[in-house]
Order: C-alpha cells, then sequence, then structure tokens
C-alpha cells in the first residue's frame, strides 16, 4: 500500500511539474509574441491614440469654423444683395478709357 501512494506522489510531483514549466513557457512565449508585435506595429508607423484624438479635435474645431464663416458670408451676401451692391460681377473698362483706345485706333488710319 505504501508503494502505490508513494508512486502516486511521484505521478503528482511529475504532473505539477510539468504543468509549471508548460505555465512558465506559455508566458515566456506570450512576452516574446508581445515584443515581435509591438516591434512590427513600430514599422507600420502609426499614430497612437493620442495622437488621433487631437487631429480629430483640430479638425472638428476647423469645420465647425468653417461652418460660421459660410454662415457668415451668407449673410453678408444677402445683406449686399439689399442694398443693391453687385457681388463678383467683372467691370468693364470706363467710358473715358475706351476712347482713348478708339482715337488711337483712328489716327493711324
Amino acid at each position: 500500500m505504501q508503494t502505490d501512494n508513494r508512486l502516486l506522489d511521484d505521478l503528482a510531483r511529475l504532473a505539477s511539474g510539468a504543468l509549471g514549466a508548460a505555465a512558465a513557457a506559455r508566458e515566456e512565449f506570450e512576452a516574446a509574441m508581445k515584443a515581435a508585435f509591438r516591434r512590427w506595429l513600430s514599422e507600420l508607423d502609426l499614430v497612437t491614440r493620442d495622437e488621433f484624438e487631437a487631429v480629430r479635435a483640430l479638425a472638428e474645431n476647423a469645420m465647425e469654423k468653417a461652418a460660421a464663416l459660410e454662415e457668415r458670408l451668407a449673410a453678408l451676401e444677402a445683406a449686399a444683395g439689399r442694398t443693391g451692391r453687385s457681388t463678383g460681377k467683372k467691370r468693364g473698362k470706363s467710358a473715358a478709357a475706351r476712347g482713348k483706345r478708339s482715337s488711337g485706333d483712328t489716327a493711324g488710319s
């Protein structure tokens, strides 16, 4: 009977030692994989979450400012339309400028 217990004790110690070694090997494998993955990610030139959020906030701010400026421009254009001012139209030459050119053309004939 004593022999059976001793055999079982030895087997239990052997099994627990193997499990401990397997757990240590698993932890070592995980650490190596994490290091390799971090190296691979650093080579991809990705941005961090903090950098992404900062740029996102800047873009949202710029979009809000652009929308406000568009509204302001529309209001100014509407106000200019009510007062009779033209916006964006090309102006022709004045009558005096046209007259000088015309008189110069006829002098040579």
